[in-house]
């Protein structure tokens, strides 16, 4: 089969949609083009996996002969260069613009001045690159979909924002394009550049609102991306002039083979941009700030996929890491990460908040499997990627349109949504459920994660993962029990204003996600058992098979409690009954006379424990804890390999 039509449309079709979304200036006919654009890159897509399947799902290698593809390049960073200079003159951040000059200058010399390197190929297709651009394919195709309804109800309801819909929506398939590059390349040197455009992309989409706040934010999202940036150029410029190649798998099988000082060195430079690009400690703060954006943005960029994109390079490297000081290094700020954020996360009431510190916690448990580097951490990293993927990316597209509805993104103003908004509510829980409960594919991720621990004897990796997850539940149970909970629930009628667009979104996000669950022991034999031995040269069944008959029954247990307490409260409308409260029932069971006689509405609020765990408490130590760390790894494995 012939991979050379499909591998340039999925990179090129999106940035022809993207140049018509920004010069079409009429609502309806963008709309049109942006729901045909998304159907093609699904399209795409799909072709991609049937020829794959069709050649025998074998590694495919394409695209030797560059020439006008790598000059193009080259000069489409140049302009990003420029894009990133000129914006940081204009907002006084003259700083920010070095992180973009220095590595691009860099850059440059190395292609044009530098040392001949061998030749390679430039596109590699393999199980863990096709399972990325399905990702980015499906996930970003339907958030795409999702966002021509949300962005109209968005400046419908934020009337001092400027309507820039084609700006919006020429920056989503933007990142769409260079999403599709990254994980395509083998060629470090297109890696470099798709890296720095999803980079940009994600500054300019914080900062859409043009608020100070958002300004504010997006430039802090860009130096710390940026400076990602730089490390990995320079760790690309430090292995291409020693090792005389720039391919990716070179790269990692040196390493592996040889553990050689150069390879080191360049591998955890690589691995430190990773950790900036995936928001882990002490660089997490951008993507909390990054919340700032459109739902759309942060379910596609700042939770589904821009930020897999650190963790595709930790799983790609992860067999170099096995063992080594950067590995142990980059698993200890992975798991510390997973159980710092996770504690802060119990302290945010605001959705959206939660859903970041969420992204960052279990970011840092995949960050924690690639740095053990063992075929089952491996196996565990990847399905916490799928599950993570689908599951935020319905979670940040529902908590958008509840706030459309409700005015409010709080979860305590989310009291009784089942009854309110039903739809939205059993989205949001299956959503919920998919983060935290078995048998979804995140909780048995982590039992791996945890097992293969104990296993390789990571006394600490184990006690962060035991206790990251136990405050994982927490915190997810209390938005859970707020959506079911009957107890001041609202007479006021509240218009589901979530349109038909929107809607289907969120359903084939919910389908997914229940197939998966359904599915997960087919997925994990025929596809992540063979992506896990294709990248280690051996695998083994982590899910043992005696334990599908208690998933099954789980599963069923899960989704009873919500449809009992719906069942529940539609009885409770014709036979309620008087509640006990504190003071004299007034008849409605939200309301009671106290002993002054004054009437007293009652209210049911989770605690947030903000004095204990909240940010204020617990970002900067932790930023100190995992700044030291960082320091310490870089000069035990630079300091000791150049000895």
């Amino acid at each position: 089969m012939n991979y050379l039509p499909v591998v340039p449309f999925l990179i090129i079709a999106p940035l022809v949609i993207a140049f018509l979304m920004f010069v079409v200036r009429v609502d309806k006919v963008r709309a049109v083009i942006a729901y045909i654009g998304a159907v093609l890159i699904m399209a795409g897509v799909g072709y991609l996996v049937w020829m794959w399947i069709d050649n025998g799902s074998k590694i495919m290698t394409l695209y030797v002969d560059t020439e006008v593809a790598d000059y193009t390049i080259l000069g489409a960073e140049v302009i990003l260069m420029c894009v990133v200079t000129f914006l940081s003159f204009k907002y006084r951040k003259y700083w920010v613009s070095l992180l973009s000059i220095i590595p691009t200058a860099a850059m440059i010399w190395l292609e044009l001045a530098g040392p001949k390197t061998s030749e390679i190929t430039h596109i590699y297709i393999d199980h863990l690159s096709l399972l990325m651009c399905v990702i980015v394919g499906v996930i970003g195709g339907l958030i795409v979909i999702y966002a021509v309804g949300y962005m109209h109800g968005y400046h419908n309801h934020h009337k001092d924002v400027q309507d820039r819909r084609h700006y919006f929506f020429m920056l989503l398939f933007l990142f769409l394009s260079a999403m599709f590059g990254f994980v395509l390349s083998e060629s470090l040197l297109w890696i470099d550049f798709f890296w720095e455009l999803t980079s940009v992309c994600s500054f300019l989409l914080i900062g859409y609102t043009r608020e100070k706040e958002a300004i504010h934010n997006s430039f802090r999202a860009l130096w710390m991306n940026l400076l990602g940036g730089c490390a990995l150029a320079v760790g690309i410029i430090y292995f291409a002039v020693n090792m005389k190649t720039v391919s990716l798998h070179a790269l990692v099988s040196m390493c592996a083979n040889a553990h050689g000082s150069v390879v080191t060195i360049a591998v955890a430079l690589i691995a430190f941009a990773a950790l900036t690009k995936a928001a882990q400690l002490p660089f997490s703060t951008w993507l909390i700030g990054a919340m700032v954006a459109p739902t759309p943005s942060s379910a596609l960029l700042h939770s589904a996929t821009m930020v897999k994109a650190g963790i595709y390079v930790l799983l790609r490297l992860s067999p170099a890491l096995s063992g080594t000081t950067t590995g142990d290094l980059i698993a200890l700020i992975g798991g510390f990460t997973f159980l710092a954020t996770s504690l802060m996360a119990i302290a945010q009431s605001d959705g959206k908040k939660i859903l970041a510190f969420s992204t960052i916690s279990n970011l840092g448990l995949m960050v924690a499997c690639a740095g053990v580097g063992t075929p089952e951490t491996m196996w565990a990293g990847v399905f916490l990627m799928i599950f993570h993927a689908i599951s935020k990316s319905l979670l940040f597209q529902d908590v958008g349109a509840t706030e459309n509805s409700l005015h409010s993104r709080d979860v305590e103003d989310m009291h009784g949504l089942l009854y309110i908004m039903p739809k939205l509510a059993a989205f949001m829980f299956i959503g919920i459920a998919g983060m935290f409960l078995a048998p979804f594919g995140m909780l048995i991720s982590k039992w791996a994660a945890f097992r293969a621990s104990v296993d390789e004897r990571n006394i600490i990796l184990v006690l962060f993962i035991a206790f990251g997850s136990a405050t994982t539940s927490l915190y997810w149970t209390k938005w859970m029990g707020k959506l079911v909970s009957h107890t001041h629930l609202t007479e006021e009628k509240i218009k589901d204003v979530t349109r038909p667009t929107e809607m289907l979104s969120l359903t084939i996000h919910a389908i997914l996600m229940l197939l998966l669950c359904a599915l997960f022991p087919l997925l994990s034999s025929v596809y992540v058992n063979p992506l896990v031995g294709e990248t280690f040269g051996a695998s083994m069944n982590v899910l043992p098979t005696e334990v599908l008959v208690v998933l099954v029954v789980i599963i069923l247990l899960v989704f009873a409690v919500p449809v009992a307490a719906y069942v529940y409260s539609r009885k409770m409308t014709y036979n309620r009954k008087d509640s006990y409260m504190n003071g004299v029932n007034y008849g409605d069971n939200r309301s009671f006379v106290d002993s002054f006689g004054e009437r007293k509405t009652l209210w049911l609020s989770n605690h947030y424990y903000k004095d204990l765990v909240g940010k204020r408490k617990l970002m900067k130590p932790a930023q100190i804890f995992t700044t030291a760390v960082l320091i310490v790894m870089m000069v035990l494995i630079i300091g000791g390999a150049l000895s």
